[in-house]
């Protein structure tokens, strides 16, 4: 059985004043704070939220 992709997320710019979609992704992928990291497993679903709101994310490979 092989084991899924993760991707280590890091939020290093404010959600203050961004459109309410980019706060809800950021959200939904389990970030609250700047600074703060999240390990998520690499599903198009996730890949489309970390596309939306790149301009705000660090994204490595976990």
């Amino acid at each position: 059985m092989t084991t899924a992709k993760q991707l280590k997320v890091t939020l290093y710019r404010s959600l203050n004043g961004r459109l309410k979609a980019h706060q809800q992704c950021a959200r939904g992928l389990g970030i609250r704070k700047i600074h703060n990291s999240v390990t998520v497993i690499d599903t198009p679903e996730n890949r489309g939220m970390i596309n939306k709101i790149s301009y705000m994310l660090k994204v490595e490979e976990a």
